[in-house]
């Protein structure tokens, strides 16, 4: 059986403000929204999504209260390159909402970490052209153009185990996955 990640379910104290948030600053659409229990008064939820094969990947369950910060420590969003990352940060300080972003190279991944409004961590990242033995985790500067970063990333990571380009680590996976 093979697992892929579907969605996340996220008790929130201020259902509004995260859809907002989630429509407006990161580009999901609203699925589906109602009731818990249609049968009964009961908290509300919301159901977002980005992509057509899935109904959600992101549901918001009003049950939170005035309780601690979720026990979740992020959820990580892929896009298909460093210019979407980069122009993610841009919208995200554009718009405000967003606390603590700060931009991590990986070694095989780019990203930015960010908390929502109500203080979830997530990440944007794209795929580097390299893979390293993780975790890793070194500072990148936003303003440094690709192939800066790309020079910088293989700089600091080139000596680390499991350095090589990200093609042939993906092929060794499948290969110990059973995959062709």
């Amino acid at each position: 059986m093979k697992l892929r990640w579907s969605h996340a379910v996220i008790y929130v104290r201020d259902l509004n403000e995260m859809v907002s948030f989630y429509t407006d600053a990161l580009g999901f659409q609203v699925s589906d929204r109602g009731e818990l229990d249609p049968n009964n008064s009961s908290p509300e939820i919301a159901f977002l999504s980005q992509v057509g094969s899935d109904h959600h990947q992101i549901a918001f369950a009003a049950v939170r209260g005035d309780g601690p910060s979720t026990t979740l420590d992020h959820m990580a969003f892929r896009v298909d390159n460093l210019a979407e990352v980069k122009a993610m940060a841009e919208k995200l300080t554009a718009d405000g909402r967003a606390t603590g972003l700060h931009a991590v190279n990986h070694g095989n991944a780019w990203s930015i970490y960010f908390k929502d409004p109500e203080d979830n961590g997530l990440e944007v990242f794209c795929d580097s052209p390299w893979a390293v033995q993780q975790p890793q985790i070194q500072p990148w500067d936003l303003a440094m153009t690709e192939e800066e970063l790309r020079a910088n990333t293989e700089e600091q990571f080139g000596k680390e185990a499991g350095f090589m380009p990200v093609d042939e680590f993906y092929t060794a996976h499948r290969r110990r996955l059973g995959e062709k």
